[in-house]
């Protein structure tokens, strides 16, 4: 069973997202949670598995909220925006958000988000977020990384790790580069832990601060 706390500080958006989560025979709602320090501290005594956050509520906003749960390593963050090219969205990403999703994201989509974040897979939409980074680029506001950083890959994995930044999937990688599915899955496994990253999302973010990743790239 997948534990979700939702986050939001419309009622009439946790009611629609309890109804729709609720639904499902593998998800049950654990909590609910107006502002950011509820959600902190929701986290912290209930654990879910997965906490579906707003991004932008009073008290305490979905960035820092997110941070904090990430860090005190309680739950996987799945953050929620009604803009797709939202600084916050950015901020939680670098923050340790395991993903995000447009709010009217389509149902079936969601719960299939949830259940791939609580798998510990990240939820990267690929249009979505090369336009939010190349955003951020353009606007000075990425901060920048040593490129040097990827010395520790090899040239299969910067490869690998160039085609994960456009959001791709394993499977479609495995296409790109004539490799089988399971080689992708270890070479995304050994780029993850050589660059000390959580996630593909995070992989998407690094490869864009080192440039090898760059803005208006296909």
């Amino acid at each position: 069973m997948i534990r979700v706390l939702v986050v939001d500080d419309q009622e009439l958006m946790r009611v629609g997202f309890r109804m729709v989560l609720g639904a499902q025979d593998d998800i049950d709602v654990a909590g609910e949670a107006g502002n950011g320090n509820e959600a902190v501290r929701l986290a912290g005594e209930l654990r879910p598995d997965v906490v579906l956050m707003d991004v932008r509520m009073p008290v305490l906003d979905g960035v820092e909220a997110t941070k904090r749960i990430v860090e005190a390593g309680t739950s996987k963050v799945l953050v929620m925006t009604t803009f797709d090219l939202d600084e916050y969205v950015y901020a939680a990403l670098q923050n340790g958000a395991s993903g995000f999703l447009l709010k009217d994201t389509p149902p079936d989509d969601l719960v299939s988000a949830l259940r791939s974040v609580a798998a510990g897979d990240a939820v990267v939409s690929p249009a979505v977020t090369k336009r939010l980074l190349d955003r951020f680029i353009g606007s000075g506001q990425l901060a920048p990384r040593d490129a040097s950083a990827l010395d520790v890959l090899t040239d299969r994995e910067r490869e690998v790790l160039t085609q994960v930044a456009k959001g791709l999937s394993n499977a479609e990688i495995a296409e790109v580069l004539f490799l089988s599915e399971a080689t992708v899955k270890t070479h995304v496994g050994r780029i993850l832990a050589k660059l000390g990253l959580r996630d593909r999302v995070q992989a998407v973010v690094f490869s864009y601060e080192t440039g090898l990743t760059r803005p208006g790239g296909v």
